[in-house]
């Protein structure tokens, strides 16, 4: 699926093409990047980044999932913290993601005000409310491509509000937690598969690194968070453990699909889960990724 981002970011590029010198000039000296300009790269890096619905479109081109199965509801955490609501939104939109892909209209309406309602949270949902009555429009009307392309911009458009109110270190966040959601699901389609089809979709140790060495960038008020810090050592463990290493035998590849899900599938009940009154999350407690891989596998996921 083309989307408005693939076009948005060359677009970007253009001022910094017409500021080349001229061809034997010398080059000017580079002025030592500010406070907002190193802020600015960081939204534009984070808002690279592929969104859940283009890895699930690359994974129906390698297997078949049964998107149906995978549809799973999820409520906004009640929370206070910023950066929490910043992930949640990630791991919302993804859910949208696979709601589109299993066409069922009901979970992308109930997707759609879980947003809305984290937005509220976080202060952005003015200009989200139009947005909201589109994906609701759509999917009375089963527009699924329509669809898919406007839950994408209400993404980017919650991350674009948040750089005009000074929270751009947040759009990271968001974007961290929808590839690891997004990792989360594919890796288990790819372990319903007797022969690890779709293996190569998730196979990106330099895309993981990269999202983590963002989240370690981030000021101490962000990343001294248990979710924050949970998402990066999920984020680095999957780099090591998606990096390509010849002669690794089938029943290896799995037991490292396995510990990769499971991983993620801890750190999305921890961004998930809504804090009680004393201040601690509610459900499974956060804990850091494991240091054996889990010996279960999934069910398959995957129409033979």
């Amino acid at each position: 699926m083309v989307t408005g981002r693939h076009f948005a970011i060359p677009a970007l590029l253009i001022p910094l093409f017409l500021c080349l010198p001229a061809w034997g000039a010398s080059p000017p000296a580079i002025a030592p990047m500010t406070e907002a300009q190193r802020g600015e790269a960081v939204f534009l890096d984070a808002m690279s980044i592929p969104c859940p619905g283009e890895v699930f479109v690359a994974l129906n081109k390698a297997c078949r999932p049964n998107w149906a199965t995978l549809v799973t509801p999820a409520t906004a955490p009640v929370s206070t913290d910023r950066a929490q609501l910043a992930l949640a939104v990630g791991v919302l939109a993804a859910n949208g993601y696979i709601a589109v892909e299993a066409q069922d209209g009901q979970q992308v309406r109930n997707v759609g005000r879980e947003i809305l309602s984290v937005a509220k949270a976080l202060g952005v949902s003015q200009s989200l409310m139009a947005r909201g009555n589109s994906l609701m429009e759509f999917a009375e009307n089963n527009a699924w491509d329509a669809l898919a392309d406007e839950l994408e911009a209400t993404e980017n458009e919650v991350k674009t509000t948040m750089v005009e109110q000074k929270d751009r270190d947040l759009v990271c966040l968001t974007s961290a937690a929808a590839w690891l959601r997004g990792l989360e699901i594919a890796s288990g389609v790819v372990l319903g598969s007797d022969s690890l089809q779709g293996l190569e979709v998730i196979r990106q140790p330099d895309l993981a690194a990269r999202l983590a060495t963002q989240l370690g960038g981030l000021p101490p008020r962000f990343k001294g968070g248990a979710q924050v810090s949970l998402v990066k050592e999920t984020l680095e463990s999957a780099s090591s453990l998606l990096a390509v290493k010849e002669g690794r035998s089938k029943e290896e590849l799995r037991a490292t699909l396995q510990k990769i899900h499971d991983d993620c599938s801890a750190v999305m009940k921890s961004i998930l889960a809504s804090v009680t009154a004393e201040g601690s999350p509610s459900g499974t407690p956060a804990t850091t990724p494991s240091a054996t891989p889990a010996a279960t596998n999934l069910s398959p996921s995957v129409t033979q």
